[in-house]
């Protein structure tokens, strides 16, 4: 007979298939409740053990030097145990619990793990085993009292017997917790502080010095070694960090303020060109190398110390602004401004050297409302720092995160900000942003040559050649057409909306203000960016300006360079007739003078080369000639490099109106007279003067004055012994302006030294060389000084 066949069926692979899924699940609920049962089970074991230990604990007795009791007491206790029947107890029974209370580990010992007294059936092993059962007392346990009564009597033998009694914490006490920073620090400072008061001024200084100077060595070996080995030596940074909180009074200020400097250039030197990101819960799991490991975890302890500096760095500052003191009162209120400035500085530099790293953002929001600080210190310090960074970035999104606070900010105040804020974006790098896409697209595009036209001009290898130039073009276009391009754009376009944004808002809300200046500027700077949207009630708002008669003449000036500004460049398919601008400039141009307006000559030559030059051919003869007779005249009583850059300004307005040689001849043309004092350039009869002022410009000091004036006195010709030389004619009037500049007061070209005056011959005394003429003067000398001279006789 075979061995019995197992009832069960084995079922088929069809049905495997079906039951798989849900076997894996019961599989992996059970697997789940398995972990729940025994994470329960260990719960369980460790709750029984916490409490045996704790009944352990309570049992121990502990020994009588631990506790001090009052001599009241003690004195009460005894009364009370004399008073106590000894009647009931037996001789026995008295003499042994007098033995054990002679003895001193008759309360130490443990009595719970020992037997009966009249028992002599102990064995020592009992005693070890009762003690290897009792468990090792806890570190920092709490201290009990606990009061012994008296043992009473069993068929076992004498039972000991001890009450718990709890402590309640007394009030002192509790204030001593609360505050035990603050009471000892103080018996700190106050010792220390009394050895030093003791000292003389020279002691005091000497103590000082060699103080600092440790401080010092210990700053530079703690840097150096950060920086030869950064991997290793992370922990000295937060070493360092806790020298920014110096509690030494003497030299608290200067220790900080070295600290944070050196901490700067630390993490400007070991700061990584990139971004650290946090890692992800599925890379923290992932097995790495050792150098993997060791590399995430300097990244990591870098952003977390670089992270607290930032936060050190903003806390001084709020405690400047708030004009805290700390508990330590190692720094005065007074020293908290200085700290404040050096904290300022670093953060500055770190905005400056490291945009690419973690938190520059922060850094943002923390500087940007210092730029509106009332100290102009601080202020400049982070105007200068902006400016910079605006000019330093290539791609725009630090410039966009930067020009979106400051917007915050300026919204925030009301428009209650200093002009310096708006004038920082002066330094933004837009050049390009979206709208000219259009243009693009409108543009004509490569052509390419078809097959046929291939076949028909081309031979065999000419064609194979041009196919493969042709497929290299094709490549060198989509690269131009890259995706950081596209994202400069974008950012660029944002960035400009935004500033447009709060220009359009000032204009609107705040035109009085003292930002209308600044934005007048800003609007001149980026009117070549302007949508078409904008130009009709742009240019509306700024002739109101200009008529109100509230303006200086630099915002007139402005309002006129941005009106022609986009006037020339988009604004080239409007039908708009700016003559009041331009009669406008006109009368400004004589309120200029060598003083303080000198400065907006620059403006005038930017307005002069929109107006008259790339306008030439919606300029009447009559306006031209206006514009050179009064810029002549204007020649006269500015600076040399003023002076220069109207004279190159006319050679430009010369040679894009050659008829304007009327006004180098004495003859009239046509009829009326010039009417110098009259606004309007149409109707001063311009034609019927002369350019007088160039014949005494000749004889001006500068010598390239002398020059232009030379020139243009000879009708401007570009050929013959009349010409400018390559090096002027090459420049355009603001960049003469720019290089003849006196401002640092040193004059181009420098003065010649003057000639000798030293004498072929010399003469002793007062004697001629001639014998005659000497007897003559030294007779007529003799009769002065005899005669008596009387001014108020009368001759006939």
């Amino acid at each position: 007979m075979g061995p019995l066949r197992s009832k069960k069926r084995r079922p088929t692979f069809r049905r495997l298939l079906k039951t798989s899924g849900m076997k894996l699940e019961n599989k992996l609920k059970n697997r789940q409740l398995k972990q729940e049962n025994v994470a329960k089970k260990q719960r369980k074991e460790q709750k029984r053990l916490r409490q045996a230990m704790k009944g352990a604990t309570l049992q121990i007795p502990r020994p009588l030097e631990t506790y001090r009791k009052r001599p009241e007491e003690e004195e009460e206790e005894e009364e009370f145990l004399e008073s106590l029947p000894t009647d009931m107890l037996d001789e026995e029974d008295l003499q042994q619990m007098t033995a054990m209370a002679r003895k001193a580990s008759f309360i130490t010992r443990d009595l719970s793990s020992c037997g009966s007294v009249h028992s002599g059936k102990k064995r020592g092993a009992d005693v070890v085993r009762g003690y290897e059962k009792v468990p090792r007392k806890m570190a920092r346990m709490e201290e009990k009292e606990v009061i012994h009564l008296l043992p009473f009597k069993d068929k076992s033998g004498v039972i000991p017997r001890s009450v718990e009694r709890a402590k309640q914490p007394r009030k002192e006490e509790e204030e001593e917790e609360e505050e035990p920073v603050e009471t000892a620090e103080p018996e700190e400072d106050e010792g220390a502080s009394s050895s030093y008061m003791e000292m003389t001024p020279e002691e005091r200084e000497q103590f000082r010095v060699r103080t600092l100077n440790m401080k010092k060595q210990r700053i530079a070996s703690l840097a150096s070694a950060i920086i030869s080995d950064p991997l290793n030596n992370m922990k000295r940074v937060k070493e360092m960090r806790g020298m920014m909180m110096e509690a030494d009074p003497c030299v608290a200020v200067s220790v900080r303020k070295m600290v944070m400097v050196s901490l700067t250039e630390v993490f400007k030197d070991i700061a990584p060109t990139y971004r650290i990101r946090p890692l992800t819960a599925a890379e923290k799991n992932t097995k790495v190398k050792k150098e993997t490991q060791q590399l995430r975890e300097f990244e990591e302890s870098l952003v977390s110390q670089y992270k607290f500096f930032l936060e050190d760095l903003e806390q001084t500052i709020k405690d400047w602004k708030q004009k805290k003191r700390k508990r330590s009162q190692a720094v005065s209120v007074q020293s908290y401004r200085s700290l404040a400035e050096v904290s300022v500085r670093c953060l500055c530099e770190l905005l400056l050297t490291m945009p690419h790293f973690n938190f520059h953002n922060n850094i943002i929001v923390t500087l940007v409302p210092l730029m509106n600080d009332p100290l102009k210190k601080v202020s400049d310090m982070c105007c200068d720092a902006f400016r910079k960074l605006f000019k330093d970035d290539r791609v725009g999104g630090v410039s966009l995160a930067t020009v979106r606070v400051i917007s915050g900010l300026i919204k925030s105040l009301n428009y209650n900000v200093r002009p310096e804020v708006l004038r920082t974006l002066l330094s933004l790098r837009i050049k390009e942003v979206e709208m000219r896409k259009d243009l693009e697209a409108t543009a004509p595009k490569k052509k390419f040559m078809t097959n046929k036209e291939k076949k028909k001009n081309l031979s065999r290898m000419q064609r194979k050649w041009k196919k493969a130039e042709e497929k290299l073009e094709k490549e060198l276009l989509e690269a131009e057409a890259s995706e950081s391009k596209d994202k400069k754009i974008k950012l660029h376009t944002e960035t400009l909306n935004i500033i447009f944004l709060i220009y359009f808002r000032i204009l609107k809300k705040a035109q009085k203000s003292v930002l209308l200046p600044a934005v007048l500027e800003g609007l001149a700077n980026f009117a070549h960016l302007i949508n078409l949207e904008f130009f009709d009630d742009l240019l509306n708002v700024l002739q109101n300006l200009i008529q109100s008669g509230d303006l200086t003449n630099r915002e007139s000036l402005h309002c006129i360079q941005t009106v022609f500004t986009i006037l020339s460049g988009q604004g080239d398919a409007l039908n708009i007739d700016p003559l009041n601008f331009y009669s406008q400039l006109y009368t400004i141009l004589m309120r200029l003078h060598a003083g303080a307006p000198n400065e907006d000559i620059i403006i005038v030559l930017r307005c002069l080369d929109a107006m008259l030059t790339r306008r030439r051919k919606q300029v009447t003869l009559q306006r031209a000639m206006a514009f050179l007779k009064r810029l002549s005249t204007l020649s006269l009583h500015v600076l040399p490099n003023a002076s220069v850059g109207i004279l190159a300004a006319n050679r430009a307005t010369m040679h894009s109106f050659p008829k304007c040689d009327f006004l180098l001849d004495n003859e009239i043309q046509g009829s009326g007279f010039y009417l110098a004092e009259l606004d309007e350039p149409e109707h001063c009869n311009a034609q019927n003067t002369a350019l007088w002022e160039l014949h005494t410009l000749q004889r001006h000091f500068h010598p390239v004055v002398r020059q232009f004036a030379a020139h243009l006195s000879r009708g401007a010709p570009s050929e013959g012994s009349a010409a400018l030389s390559m090096e002027l004619c090459r420049r355009s009037p603001l960049e003469l302006f720019e290089d003849y500049s006196v401002k640092d007061m040193t004059f181009n070209p420098p003065v010649a030294s003057p000639a000798s005056k030293k004498k072929d011959h010399f003469v002793d005394g007062a004697m001629l060389l001639d014998d005659e003429l000497q007897k003559r003067v030294e007779s007529i000398l003799s009769a002065a000084e005899d005669t008596h001279l009387d001014f108020t006789a009368t001759h006939h």
